[in-house]
């Protein structure tokens, strides 16, 4: 850390927030911003008196005190008081002094702040997996951009850092909320179990995203010499040196505000000699979320579980029914406990032996009715049986599929000639060579380089992969046209 004298400075144009009238002075700093947006950036006392006792939490307010409230914030820093002479016509009028007040550079972005505060719930952060296919773009078009005009690689270099600093304060802000998560509120909502299905999609959304892009942004970092990082900043630098500012700022100023961004950028991405990349981090933290997660909804549903565990009262029921001396007791007991408060329907595919709707439950025989446990862990008891020694079967299975490799393989290398399979002149194929060909041609066509690696360890290069020219292959299960591709076998 680099300790200036701008750090260890006061910021006094904050003062508004946090005094006894703070109230007034928000209010007035916020009418100020809103004017400023509509382009309206001078105003006069009695525009901003206006506007505020229209509002009934000024009643009673009046001008001197609206004066009064405008000077201290001139003295804070927050107003910028200009004298109007435009409409001066004698020298009392111009020793009066009426003045016009517009908001600090200062007083907007406090204002930006405090907004974005307001609204912190409602906008919230997330994880946008688009943020970092921005950012392997953007870095793709390093090099050109290297070696490209001035303002090219200052509007570059301004998207980058944008997009990276969205990726970086969502993904701190988006872990941070989860974490702060208490373990008493998530499990005291059921609506907890659909929360952590949607997080934990949302969350393997991205890793996966991640995942795809990452090592791609590393190695084009990687390939970035330290030559062409400094022609970056100084590019970068020169053209914001001509950029015409109110204060002016040198060279060194502006160099040590861009290569700190760079370095932030390598070591989230790529990371130091003795420190792990930020990307690693995020892929322990996100880990630990969902492991987090899973064993919370695993205790949710275990309480849930237990809660409508009625066997011990079942139990009980049925020690009161065995208590019971005659029948008229126990049907007194069956009032109780399975009257028409708590009735209950058995629907099943049951043999009876009479088909008659009068007759009474005590006249049907008794049958039994397993019930299986309603918990996630249980597991029907299978029947076990001796493991059969099939080792001969198995080996001859395994000869069986090594000749029929080794035959196939026969048969695919007739169509090699001098290294090269030439779609072309392959003649009348198999549909069996067909699909090896065509296999091996769309694992190699998609790749960076036009190169792949068969299941027999063999490279397979497209050797004009921009072909145009077609050709037909013959095929025993039909004809097709295709480019006139060629294979080069390694």
């Amino acid at each position: 850390m680099k300790i200036t004298e701008k750090l260890t400075k006061q910021i006094t144009e904050t003062k508004y927030l946090t005094v006894d009238n703070s109230w007034r002075y928000r209010v007035i700093i916020r009418y100020f911003y809103e004017q400023f947006e509509q382009i309206n950036y001078l105003l006069y006392k009695e525009d901003v008196y206006a506007e505020l006792i229209k509002h009934d939490m000024f009643e009673g307010y009046t001008l001197e005190q609206c004066s009064l409230d405008l000077d201290a914030l001139v003295g804070w820093g927050n107003l910028i008081a200009i004298q109007d002479t435009a409409k001066v016509q004698t020298i009392e009028e111009f020793k009066n002094k009426k003045y016009r007040y517009e908001i600090s550079q200062y007083s907007i972005e406090i204002e930006r702040l405090t907004i974005k505060l307001e609204n912190l719930k409602v906008e919230g952060a997330s994880l946008e997996p688009s943020l970092l296919e921005r950012i392997k773009n953007s870095l793709k078009h390093a090099k050109e951009n290297i070696n490209g005009d001035y303002k090219v690689i200052y509007e570059w270099w301004n998207d980058l850092v944008s997009d990276f600093e969205r990726l970086n304060v969502n993904y701190q802000d988006y872990i941070k909320q989860i974490y702060s998560l208490k373990p008493e509120d998530m499990m005291n909502t059921n609506e907890f179990l659909i929360f952590k299905e949607k997080l934990i999609e949302y969350l393997r959304d991205f890793i996966k995203t991640l995942q795809i892009n990452i090592y791609e942004i590393e190695d084009i970092l990687k390939k970035i010499s330290v030559d062409d990082e400094f022609k970056i900043y100084d590019k970068i630098t020169k053209y914001s040196l001509n950029i015409p500012r109110v204060e002016a700022v040198t060279y060194e100023e502006i160099m040590d505000s861009i290569i700190p961004k760079w370095k932030n950028i390598k070591r989230w991405f790529v990371g130091e000699a003795d420190k792990s990349s930020e990307v690693e981090k995020l892929f322990d933290i996100t880990n630990e979320i969902i492991r987090k997660l899973t064993r919370y909804a695993a205790q949710l549903s275990e309480s849930m579980t237990n809660s409508i565990n009625r066997k011990e009262d079942y139990k009980n029921i049925c020690k009161m029914f065995l208590a019971c001396t005659d029948t008229d007791d126990a049907h007194r007991l069956s009032s109780y406990v399975f009257g028409i408060e708590h009735m209950r329907h058995i629907q099943g595919d049951f043999q009876r032996k009479t088909e008659s709707v009068n007759s009474n439950i005590f006249d049907e025989e008794p049958f039994e009715v397993i019930i299986k446990p309603r918990v996630r862990t249980y597991r029907e008891r299978l029947n076990r049986y001796a493991i059969k020694d099939k080792s001969k079967e198995k080996q001859e299975l395994l000869d069986k599929i090594l000749e029929e490799r080794k035959e196939q393989e026969k048969l695919i290398s007739k169509y090699i000639n001098d290294g090269q399979i030439n779609f072309e002149s392959l003649g009348d194929i198999s549909q069996y060579v067909r699909i090896t060909l065509l296999g091996w041609l769309s694992d190699a066509i998609i790749s960076d380089n036009f190169t792949s690696k068969n299941e027999n360890g063999k490279i397979i290069k497209v050797i004009n992969p921009k072909e145009k020219r077609k050709c037909t292959i013959n095929c025993e299960d039909g004809d097709f046209e295709m480019p006139a591709f060629i294979l080069a076998v390694e």
